[in-house]
């Protein structure tokens, strides 16, 4: 049973808070985040109303 005791102690620390605390977190910049997020959602706009107009898009979904 060495392998099942080799086994827990390499989980503790791939998983364990020891190895989460030695990874820095890169910062977000929520600015650029929600400037993609307004881009996609107006593209998906016009497609979806443009796609309307063709009769290629019904209107379930």
């Amino acid at each position: 049973m060495q392998w099942k005791a080799q086994l827990q102690d390499g989980a503790a620390g791939v998983f364990g808070a020891e190895a989460r605390s030695n990874v820095p977190t890169p910062p977000v910049d929520l600015k650029s985040l929600h400037a993609e997020i307004g881009e996609l959602a107006l593209e998906n706009d016009f497609l979806s109303g443009a796609l309307s107009k063709a009769g290629l898009l019904s209107a379930k979904r």
